[in-house]
């Protein structure tokens, strides 16, 4: 693995392990920030199997675009199509003043998470 690659599995675990930290957490607005780590999660493996396939890319939180740079060498991501779509929002829209999210939302998206960051991690080969 290219230690590009490795520095980019290092942020999204940070992400990751921050988001089920504070999933768990009882203080105010701690789910919208939960959310906004999960989305970092995802958004950061992608871009860590872009690296590793020598896919270059732009600065953005679009997990959509970002899927569809990945999917010439991952076609089966394909069926994470609505899920990267949900947690886009998420990297802007859960850490401004608004509405804050649901349980049922935030159990949705880590779940995504879990499902999207399986994958990924044997996609590159970590276990």
């Amino acid at each position: 693995m290219k230690v590009a690659t490795r520095q980019w599995v290092d942020r999204a675990e940070a992400d990751y392990a921050a988001a089920v930290l504070l999933r768990h957490s009882r203080k105010k607005h701690s789910q919208d920030i939960a959310c906004f780590h999960f989305q970092q999660c995802v958004e950061k493996y992608l871009k860590a199997r872009l690296v590793e396939a020598n896919i270059m890319f732009q600065r953005t939180h679009d997990l959509e675009r970002l899927l569809d740079l990945a999917l010439p060498i991952e076609p089966l991501w394909a069926v994470f199509r609505p899920a990267v779509i949900a947690l886009t929002d998420y990297a802007v829209e859960s850490r401004y003043p608004g509405p804050s999210v649901t349980a049922v939302e935030v159990k949705t998206l880590q779940r995504s998470t879990i499902r999207l960051r399986e994958s990924m991690r044997f996609s590159l080969g970590l276990r």
